[in-house]
């Protein structure tokens, strides 16, 4: 595999000292948590998916729509896609999604993990179908492959599961983690999304973990209505959802991590945005306001 080479991601050389050493100074992601909180206004991206889900018998959804935002982010803020392994930084190959989705809503139904990996022609229509497609196809057919592996896995003795995880870090820590044990787990994606709102919840902070790669993490809390003063002195009544993102503040610097933030507000707020390819550029005034 080489030393500048991993599978899933191609090695950062050219680092100034600090973040050269940062590793070294806080070597656990978990010690380099930073978290943002963040209102979104919602009120003109509600209105537009209800137009299109009402002109063609669409079903987009808000998550559906904050994740193609979060995927464009991404793609166009690179260092968002970054993440240190064996104390060295890493530029990951694919953009990938990843969050959790319980069978049925009840205490008692099993949570499934999903994993989507981002192409750069997609937009809000086929990352909403591609969701609906496996939220559904989960609902009907039960667990996937990594939950069969987990139900296995968690089954065996604790000293064996000991001497297995102590193995897989080792693995990780020299970038040749096997494929089998890293695909569809949301500790391997770029970002790992908590839709709380779905269940009447707001959006807490989440930890980060120091399995895996994952450096972003997001929860999203209930859409609800506030009422927002205008310049004029008027108020209007707006629909809102608050969000809270979890980084590794070792990737990028607070600035960098901002406008990111920025960038995102900018999509929710711009709709019609959203049903353009991720990888098309956005206007320079979604980096300004």
């Amino acid at each position: 595999m080489g030393r500048n080479k991993r599978r899933d991601a191609v090695r950062m050389k050219d680092l100034d000292g600090y973040h050269a050493i940062l590793p070294y100074i806080m070597p656990k992601r978990t010690e380099a948590e930073v978290s943002l909180k963040e209102v979104f206004d919602v009120t003109a991206l509600n209105a537009y998916m209800k137009a299109q889900n009402e002109a063609d018998g669409g079903k987009r959804k808000l998550f559906h729509a904050i994740c193609t935002a979060v995927s464009r982010t991404v793609y166009h803020r690179p260092l968002m896609n970054v993440f240190i392994s064996g104390r060295r930084f890493w530029k990951r190959n694919d953009i990938t999604l990843s969050f959790v989705v319980k069978q049925t809503f009840r205490d008692e139904a099993e949570e499934t993990l999903m994993f989507m990996t981002v192409q750069p022609d997609m937009t809000l229509d086929s990352v909403s179908k591609m969701i609906l497609g496996d939220v559904n196809k989960v609902r009907h057919q039960g667990s996937n492959d990594l939950d069969a592996l987990m139900n296995f896995v968690g089954k065996l003795p604790r000293p064996f599961l000991e001497v297995f995880f102590a193995v897989l870090r080792r693995l990780e820590y020299h970038g040749i983690m096997p494929a089998g044990l890293t695909a569809g787990d949301p500790n391997y994606s770029s970002v790992l999304l908590s839709n709380l709102g779905s269940i009447g919840c707001g959006a807490p902070y989440h930890h980060l973990s120091n399995y895996g790669t994952c450096s972003v993490m997001i929860t999203i809390g209930t859409m609800h209505q506030e009422m927002q003063l205008l310049p004029d002195g008027t108020q209007r009544l707006r629909d809102v959802v608050e969000m809270t993102v979890t980084l590794d503040e070792r990737i990028a610097d607070g600035f960098y991590f901002a406008k990111s933030l920025r960038l995102t507000k900018y999509l929710l707020e711009h709709p019609e945005l959203l049903a353009q390819p991720v990888s098309q550029p956005i206007p320079e005034e979604a980096y300004q306001k």
